[in-house]
């Protein structure tokens, strides 16, 4: 990718071995000559337009097509491992401008990972079908192509450089299989090298095994971090400064809960970030640590080693803390000494699954927790969901529709005009770009308390929640839209109606 930026040519056609790229004039014979060498393929030039071409190396720095059409190899290598040879596998994606090539399949696999990291993508699917193979990134939440399809000959050693890639089992079809790998991407002019962490599943389909790799770029994290505060991720006014008295407060529980990839994670780590300080100790305990915070103790998960979040969870209660983060609640035992540890003078700061917040009450009793403890534990739940944001440089104003003014009636103002998705070459033609946290937080003051042991049913303690002041998750996103932040087709998408 650095070889077409360096120097601005974009491939045009293939005949045979003869390459055709156009370039931007002048024409300088030594440079074509470099370029015959690099490619190592006899190259045809063209003059083009400099302002088109710049357009077009813009638009598809990210894609396939120009990693392919330029033959820009990358190269896997293993690399010593630096933590003894207990975590993942260490690899090297090496971009090469010297000539050097690999197989089609290697560099098929390594273009797809480093284009992923460059499209901000969260996830890989590789989906097998009865011909082909389809290859999708799910950036913002959404799943987009990554490329072509492939032919269906070539799935097997997809999988398979995958497989040994994450030291997975090669000769096991039959089975879902889990493993995953670190890479480092090289640094280069004014870019220092990158890791990323990929978390690889395996899953066997009728019609051969699928692969989702999840993407956990570090350095984008990292850039989010930098100055991290719960108003970047998207909470203001009422959500804001409830979520962030209870996280200040001595000892008790904070649940942040929602679907998978809904943030929640990242929310714990604003928090933490918020109130982290010298003077008191805070210990994590996460699967996989997704991002390393200064000044907090973070242990990782191994359960192939017998390391799970209730063994870890019971280890550092002995290290004396004062605030601890669980990466998630998943079973009776984790439940039990996470709600124990609440009681005992600690703060604890955990994610679980629930579709809102009143939902997690059941949860948590399904697990076996005792009713009086966990209610007397529990300060505040935080259900949350991450919609699309409007790319601002596209977005374009028009008249709310019958549809938008029925779901924004009962809002305080109601906007004369909203903005719709068009597509730019910024967002790459989706009309969105980023994505911002909505939530809702349910306090647990006496009154809720008494109706959670009561055995009252949702309505009621919603309906007692909302007269103290709770705003549902849906009237929030709405707020959103009325705001020209997103639309109400993404707010449909990620939240229930309200009835």
């Amino acid at each position: 990718m650095e070889l077409v930026r360096r120097h601005r040519f974009v491939p045009l056609a293939e005949d045979g071995e003869r390459l055709s790229i156009v370039v931007v004039p002048p024409v300088v014979e030594s440079e074509v000559d470099r370029l015959e060498l690099l490619l190592r393929r006899p190259i045809v030039v063209h003059v083009g337009d400099p302002a088109q071409i710049d357009t077009i190396i813009e638009r598809n720095t990210n894609s396939s097509f120009l990693l392919d059409r330029a033959s820009e190899d990358l190269r896997i290598e293993r690399l010593e491992r630096g933590d003894g040879g207990s975590g993942p596998p260490l690899i090297s994606l090496d971009t090469l401008e010297d000539g050097q090539t690999g197989s089609p399949v290697v560099r098929l696999v390594d273009s797809l990972l480093v284009n992923a990291i460059e499209r901000r993508a969260t996830d890989i699917h590789i989906e097998t079908k009865s011909g082909e193979v389809v290859l999708k990134y799910r950036v913002d939440g959404i799943l987009y192509p990554a490329m072509e399809p492939v032919d269906r000959a070539h799935h097997q050693t997809i999988v398979a450089r995958l497989k040994v890639m994450a030291e997975l089992d090669v000769a096991e079809r039959r089975v879902p299989q889990d493993g995953r790998f670190r890479a480092v991407l090289p640094g280069g002019g004014d870019r220092s090298p990158r890791t990323v962490d990929f978390r690889v599943s395996v899953m066997p389909s009728v019609h051969g095994e699928d692969v989702v790799i999840r993407v956990l770029d570090k350095r984008s994290l990292g850039t989010r971090f930098e100055a991290l505060s719960l108003e970047a991720l998207g909470f203001s006014g009422r959500e804001l400064g409830l979520l962030r008295e209870h996280a200040r407060r001595p000892f008790g529980m904070l649940l942040a809960t929602g679907p998978t990839g809904s943030g929640k994670t990242t929310t714990l780590y604003a928090v933490l970030s918020e109130i982290a300080t010298a003077e008191e100790k805070f210990v994590t305990v996460e699967d996989p640590v997704e991002y390393e915070i200064a000044g907090v103790t973070q242990v990782p998960v191994n359960e192939k080693k017998g390391l799970t979040f209730a063994r870890g969870l019971r280890s550092i209660l002995r290290h004396d803390p004062d605030t601890i983060m669980v990466g998630e609640v998943r079973d009776p035992e984790t439940a039990s000494i996470a709600v124990q540890a609440a009681l005992t003078g600690h703060l604890v700061f955990t994610t679980v699954h629930a579709n809102h917040a009143l939902d997690v009450v059941g949860r948590f009793l399904h697990m076996g927790a005792d009713p009086h403890n966990f209610v007397s534990a529990l300060n505040c739940i935080v259900a949350q969901r991450l919609v699309r944001v409007l790319c601002r440089a596209c977005r374009q104003p028009g008249e709310p529709d019958a549809a938008e003014r029925e779901a924004l009636v009962d809002l305080a103002s109601r906007p004369d005009r909203l903005f719709r998705p068009r597509g730019c070459r910024k967002c790459d033609g989706a009309g969105y770009r980023g994505r911002t946290v909505v939530a809702e937080i349910l306090s647990l003051s006496s009154r809720v308390r008494e109706l959670i042991l009561a055995r009252q049913g949702g309505p009621a303690i919603r309906a007692q929640a909302e007269a103290e002041g709770m705003v549902s998750l849906r009237r929030n996103a709405l707020e959103l839209v009325a705001r020209g932040v997103t639309t109400l087709s993404e707010v449909d998408r990620v939240t229930a109606r309200e009835t």
